[in-house]
């Protein structure tokens, strides 16, 4: 039953955040004469789909902190933001960048950043929750794309952001992706505390072998 809740509610949330984009747009007919944008919307169901067969949750596992629910909040806001702002300002031609290729080029990005953003959840299976947490069992994750970048679900979703905005030609778009680099910075420092003190040793040699978030970057 958890996972039929989690599923119905993944793409009840999918199909809400299209909607408020497709009215932003100005309504199906405009939004459905880009076909970046019907591609776009495919992806975005697609992944969608995709999501409902990952083992992520809300668990607050075994130890948690708290402290960083806020954070949570704060994805909300911006991902609610990111629904409507972009496509808001691409209806009326206000602060718009480039034509129908920065569109093709925003909706590669974003089946980019998604790929990358759910590809580690797979990895994780119950290990990945959408809060700060030490789930049972739990066991630091070194291979595969975590043997480069600690964060590569966080690369995925900036790069997801950033996609979402460039698709709708949005500068808005642009500005919100660089909202959301301190609130996931926030997160990080969450989760690097947490898992310190859980594996001790072996995560600080594993962090000073990796990058954080970009390679050769941070």
């Amino acid at each position: 039953m958890k996972r039929l809740g989690f599923a119905v509610f993944t793409l009840a949330s999918v199909t809400l955040f299209l909607a408020a984009a497709v009215w932003a747009e100005g309504g199906l007919a405009a939004f459905m004469a880009h076909p970046a944008l019907i591609a776009l919307a495919v992806a975005t169901y697609g992944f969608g789909i995709l999501a409902t067969f990952t083992a992520g949750s809300l668990s607050r596992g075994e130890r948690e902190d708290k402290a960083n629910r806020w954070v949570i909040v704060a994805f909300t806001l911006l991902s609610l933001a990111d629904g409507v702002l972009p496509p808001w300002t691409d209806r009326r031609g206000l602060w718009t960048l480039g034509g129908e290729t920065v569109r093709w080029v925003g909706c590669a990005l974003f089946c980019l950043g998604c790929a990358l953003r759910i590809a580690p959840v797979f990895v994780l299976k119950n290990r990945f929750s959408g809060l700060v947490a030490i789930q049972p069992g739990h066991q630091l994750e070194t291979g595969g794309l975590y043997a480069i970048v600690r964060n590569p679900s966080y690369v995925g979703l900036l790069i997801t952001t950033l996609g979402w905005g460039l698709a709708f030609r949005a500068w808005a778009g642009v500005i919100l992706t660089l909202l959301t680099i301190p609130v996931l910075v926030a997160r990080m420092d969450s989760e690097e505390r947490l898992l310190a003190s859980q594996f001790g040793e072996p995560y600080e040699a594993y962090r000073a072998r990796t990058w954080r978030l970009i390679p050769w970057v941070y």
